[in-house]
C-alpha cells in the first residue's frame, strides 16, 4: 500500500511573484504617467507596446535614442532609505545626453528589477521617473516592473532608463563647426549627479564619524542624493534663439573625458581653473579622498554638469539668455588648436 502524499500546489507567489503587487503598482503609475502626457502619444502604458506619432511640426525628423542607469548612488538609496528622486537620476541621465544632439526628448520608457517588490518603495521611484519626465517635457509612455527572487537582495533594485528624442535634421549638433576662439560656457550641476558614487561612498566610509552635518546648506545626505539637473527646457530654449555650436554632458569621465566627443580633430579645450567655484560637496571630496584638480575633473563633473560651446560674439548673449531661464552660468574657457597637447587642459 502506497503511502505517498501529493504534493501540496505551488503558485508563482509561493515562488516569490506577487501577481498582485505588481498589479497594485501599475494601478499606482497610471495617474503618475498622465501627468507626462504630450502630443504624439497615441497610447500609454498598460498595452504591449507604447504608440508614439512625432509630431508634424518636424519637417525632416532625425530619432535620437539614449539609454542609462543610475549606478551606484542606489546604494546610497537603499542604506538611507532615500528612493523619491533616482527616478529624476534616471531621466536626466538619458534625457541630458539625448539633448546633445539637439534634440527634443519624446518619450521614455523605464526597467525597475527587484527581487522582492515592495510596492511603496517602487511607487516612490516610478513618481521620481514620472516627475523627470513632466519636467523634460518627455511622456513616460511604458516600462517593464521585473519582480525577480534570488536575483537581488531584499530591499535592493536596479534601473535602467531609455529616451527617444527628435531633432530636425538640418539642426543636428554634431560639433564640427567648433572652431579656435570659440567660447566654452559651463552650466553649473546640482551636485555629484550620477556619476563617481563608488568613490563618493569610498569617502563616506572613509569620513564615517566625522560626516559633516551639512553641506551648501543642505543635510549631508541630501546634498550628497540631490538628483541631476534636468537641462533639456532650458537649453532647448536657448538652441532656439542663438546659434550654439555644440553641447557636452558632463557624465562619468568628467569634464577631460566627455568635451572632447563633441571637438572636431585638431581642436582642444582650454579651460580656466578657478573660472567657476567649487562646491563645499566637491570641495569636501576632494579633500576626503585626497586626490588632485586632475583626478577631480575626470571621475566627477566638479560643479559643471553641461558644457555649451558658442561663437565668441554670441557667447555675452547666450549666457544672458540661459541664466534667465534659470541656469548658473560661467565662462570657463575657450578653443584652441589642439596641437601635440591634450583635448583638455585646466590651467
Amino acid at each position: 500500500m502506497s503511502t505517498s502524499k501529493t504534493p501540496l500546489p505551488l503558485s508563482y507567489k509561493d515562488a516569490g511573484v506577487d501577481i498582485d503587487a505588481g498589479d497594485a503598482l501599475v494601478e499606482r503609475i497610471k495617474p503618475l504617467a498622465r501627468k507626462t502626457m504630450r502630443e504624439g502619444v497615441l497610447a500609454g502604458i498598460g498595452g504591449f507596446g507604447a504608440l508614439f506619432e512625432v509630431p508634424k511640426r518636424y519637417k525632416e525628423p532625425v530619432l535620437v535614442s539614449g539609454t542609462d542607469g543610475v549606478g551606484t548612488k542606489l546604494k546610497l538609496a537603499f542604506e538611507w532609505n532615500m528612493h523619491d528622486t533616482v527616478g529624476i537620476d534616471l531621466v536626466a541621465m538619458s534625457v541630458n545626453d539625448v539633448l546633445v544632439q539637439g534634440a527634443e526628448p519624446l518619450f521614455f520608457l523605464d526597467y525597475f528589477a527587484c527581487g522582492k517588490l515592495h510596492v511603496d518603495t517602487a511607487a516612490s521611484v516610478v513618481g521620481g521617473i514620472a516627475r523627470g519626465c513632466e519636467l523634460s517635457g518627455c511622456a513616460l509612455i511604458g516600462g517593464e516592473t521585473a519582480e525577480m527572487p534570488g536575483m537581488y537582495p531584499d530591499g535592493e533594485y536596479d534601473l535602467a532608463g531609455f529616451c527617444v528624442g527628435a531633432v530636425e535634421k538640418s539642426k543636428i549638433l554634431t560639433g564640427q563647426d567648433v572652431k579656435p576662439g570659440d567660447v566654452v560656457l559651463g552650466l553649473a550641476s546640482s551636485g555629484v549627479h550620477s556619476n563617481g558614487f563608488s568613490l563618493v561612498r569610498k569617502c563616506i566610509e572613509r569620513a564615517v564619524g566625522s560626516l559633516p552635518a551639512t553641506l551648501d546648506g543642505k543635510p549631508f545626505k541630501q546634498a550628497v542624493m540631490e538628483p541631476t539637473r534636468l537641462y533639456v527646457k532650458n537649453v532647448l530654449a536657448a538652441l532656439a534663439q542663438h546659434p550654439i555650436k555644440a553641447l557636452a554632458h558632463i557624465t562619468g569621465g568628467g569634464l577631460l573625458e566627455n568635451i572632447p566627443r563633441v571637438l572636431p580633430e585638431g581642436t582642444a579645450a582650454h579651460l580656466k581653473k578657478g573660472s567657476w567655484p567649487q562646491t563645499e560637496l566637491f570641495a569636501w571630496l576632494q579633500k576626503t579622498a585626497g586626490i588632485g584638480d586632475f583626478e577631480m575633473n575626470r571621475t566627477f563633473n566638479n560643479g559643471i554638469g553641461m558644457v555649451v560651446v558658442v561663437e565668441a560674439a554670441q557667447a555675452a548673449a547666450t549666457a544672458r539668455t540661459l541664466r534667465g531661464l534659470g541656469e548658473q552660468v560661467y565662462e570657463i574657457g575657450t578653443i584652441a588648436a589642439r596641437g601635440a597637447g591634450a583635448p583638455v587642459v585646466v590651467a
